[in-house]
């Protein structure tokens, strides 16, 4: 650990800064078939794993009765490549984000040291497809929260030397240039070094999503951003009215800008019935939380392990997992196929969809697909390749602006 904490800081020292003034203008992106001989790669982009491994050192080498994520599991459900949330509570902001960011990351890094015959950890498209070509898993790291690079662009350059690949611009508190749909809007979307953050982004190849961003917010990202974006756990508006789901004029936006909207498999977001019952059960345990956060005001694990009993004996109504599949239909008769993805958020929710319990699962979306009528071709492109390809342009675009 201490070494990696000597280079990422070193590398504060070393970055150089970057002018927002000479960045080439936007492109519109081709969304080319993927080639018949490549072998297809399965990404989920975002998963809270980290955080309870943090709690809680388990085995990731064995199948777990518990958590929805280890290797074996990953096995089993076919998945190729994880992306981990480097997820940084909002009480961390003004408050040592930073410093719990680089704790997180580092813990990332352990995760896959310590499983070698499972995994490798990954930072490029090319890293991904040789990790399956040699029959491991990917693992890689989005930071969760845009907090944690505390207004630096120093921070947000190290993070990334540190293998962050994708940042989710706001969590559920709008930050000091970014207004999330989880808060009252503070700045009316991105400040103008929101806009710089995302323009450095893009230039050091890492990428923009608007998970937990505000509507406004988002579409400053789209007016801004030279890459395509992902909405890395995100479900459809129509189908949910959970803000932080996506509107249909954001996915045709999303769509125009050559990006990828990720299905989150939350209940809460992918079923009316669910959230409205989830917001009548967060009024009746109301006072049961108030007295827990007394308790623990910093809403640590405490906090967390408490309020996750009090959910456990009070369930939300079951959602069957082929609600998934309903969101990815509706995305892609609004969005096209090329712009639809799959983002978990396994282990960081409190409920899953009946027959989606864990990562194992996930052949049943497939199968899903398969029998509603999706090609073979099209099924690839949900499961990972329409992400793989936005990677791939990510960096594409990342090399000419570094010229």
């Amino acid at each position: 650990m201490q070494k990696r904490l000597a280079v990422l800081f070193l590398t504060l020292a070393l970055a150089l800064p970057a002018s927002a003034t000479k960045h080439q203008k936007k492109r519109h992106v081709s969304h080319p078939a993927v080639a018949a001989e490549a072998q297809a790669v399965t990404v989920d982009t975002h998963a809270d794993t980290p955080s309870v491994y943090m709690e809680n050192r388990f085995d990731l080498g064995v199948w777990n009765k518990v958590g929805h994520f280890d290797s074996p599991r990953l096995k089993a459900g076919g998945l190729n490549a994880e992306f981990f949330a480097a997820y940084v509570p909002a009480r961390y902001a003004h408050n040592g984000a930073a410093a719990y960011c680089m704790k997180i990351m580092e813990t990332i890094h352990q995760m896959v040291d310590a499983y070698p015959q499972w995994v490798r950890f990954a930072t490029s498209t090319t890293d991904i497809r040789n990790a399956v070509r040699d029959g491991k898993g990917a693992i890689l790291i989005g930071i969760e929260g845009g907090h944690a690079i505390e207004n630096s662009i120093d921070l947000l350059r190290a993070f990334y030397r540190f293998g962050a690949r994708y940042m989710t611009l706001t969590h559920v508190n709008s930050n000091d240039w970014a207004d999330s749909s989880g808060d009252e809007a503070k700045h009316n979307g991105l400040t103008p070094f929101g806009k710089e953050v995302v323009l450095e982004m893009n230039r050091l190849g890492m990428i923009v999503d608007v998970s937990h961003v505000s509507d406004k917010t988002f579409y400053d990202v789209i007016e801004t951003s030279k890459a395509p974006i992902i909405a890395s756990h995100s479900s459809a508006r129509a189908l949910c009215e959970a803000k932080r789901n996506m509107t249909d004029d954001m996915l045709r936006a999303l769509a125009k800008n050559g990006g990828v909207a990720d299905v989150n498999f939350y209940p809460e977001f992918l079923s009316d019935e669910a959230l409205h019952a989830a917001e009548a059960r967060d009024e009746k345990l109301k006072a049961q939380i108030a007295e827990f956060h007394a308790k623990d005001p910093s809403e640590g694990p405490e906090f967390e392990a408490a309020v996750g009993k009090l959910y456990a004996e009070n369930p939300l109504p079951p959602v069957p997992y082929t609600r998934i599949v309903d969101h990815i239909d509706h995305m892609v008769r609004i969005a096209g196929i090329d712009h639809v993805g799959i983002g978990s958020d396994f282990d960081g929710i409190s409920a899953v969809p009946v027959g989606m319990e864990d990562v194992s699962k996930l052949p049943a979306i497939r199968a899903e697909l398969k029998r509603r009528g999706y090609s073979e071709a099209d099924i690839r492109k949900i499961m990972g390749e329409n992400f793989m390809r936005v990677f791939a342009e990510v960096e594409r675009i990342s090399r000419e602006m570094s010229k």
